[in-house]
């Protein structure tokens, strides 16, 4: 499925969405997915993971990469 967590595999789960007269209609609610930069397999990967798993520490961010110029001074 494309709307879902690459570690966990949470993705979107069907709920209610109830007016004030109790008429209930179908809708999606989604899981916080964020994109991040992961160490996969040794390599830097662009991942979706959601927010629990990266809370968790299930994923391994990748380092950020210096400036050469930053790196001189």
């Amino acid at each position: 499925m494309a709307y879902s967590c690459e570690i966990c595999g949470k993705n979107r789960q069907k709920a209610h969405k109830v007016s004030h007269s109790n008429i209930k209609t179908r809708k999606w609610q989604r899981p916080n997915l964020q994109s991040l930069r992961a160490m996969v397999d040794g390599r830097v990967q662009r991942v979706r993971v959601c927010t629990r798993c990266i809370r968790s520490g299930r994923v391994a961010k990748a380092p950020q990469d210096v400036a050469p110029s930053a790196a001189q001074a």
